[in-house]
């Protein structure tokens, strides 16, 4: 199983970004999936996700700014990020899971930064 998250980098505030996770995984669409994030010294927290049947959770602060997808056909993840704000620079990763299996991806850099 390989998860290929990517689309990170530094935006100004206000800005906006698409991250994209690229899965190699079966059943893909059988599968949760999720974006995480991580700032320095803080713990990784829930950011947002989506189940197999395409019902979506947010964390408080994001919502109204972030937006999550999928596209089965494309074994891929999305997260829309709008009106960034400097509280929201982390490293992003991806997670998918069914049951007792869970996969990461190795992670993509976002710095909300004027």
């Amino acid at each position: 199983v390989q998860l290929q998250a990517s689309g990170g980098g530094l935006v100004q505030p206000g800005g906006s970004l698409r991250l994209s996770c690229a899965a190699s995984i079966r059943f893909f669409g059988a599968m949760h999936m999720g974006w995480y994030r991580q700032a320095p010294g803080k713990q990784r927290e829930m950011v947002a996700t989506i189940t197999w049947r395409r019902n979506t959770n947010y964390a408080d602060f994001v919502k109204g700014r972030f937006t999550i997808s999928r596209d089965n056909a494309k074994t891929s993840l999305y997260l829309q990020m709008n009106s960034l704000k400097p509280e929201d620079t982390a490293v992003y990763y991806c997670k998918i899971w069914r049951d007792n299996a869970e996969y990461w991806g190795q992670g993509t850099l976002v710095t909300v930064s004027s």
